[in-house]
């Protein structure tokens, strides 16, 4: 997958999700805060056991089959 497909489904997730408004903030808050994506994620998951992280995963995967 290209960038631009990665850019452009990343974008309809978020607007479908969050609606324009919170699109354009939520990327506001991004290029505002020099995001650290790694940083972000284990501060995120460093506290979740395997079990947990598991079972959301397959809970997930549940709901979201494609």
């Amino acid at each position: 997958m290209s960038n631009a497909e990665i850019l452009d489904r990343g974008m309809t997730c978020l607007l479908q999700g969050l609606g324009a408004l919170e699109t354009e903030r939520f990327i506001s808050a991004l290029n505002q805060e020099q995001f650290d994506y790694t940083k972000w994620q284990r501060e995120r998951f460093d506290n979740v056991s395997s079990d947990d992280f598991y079972n959301a995963a397959v809970e997930y995967e549940r709901n979201n089959p494609f």
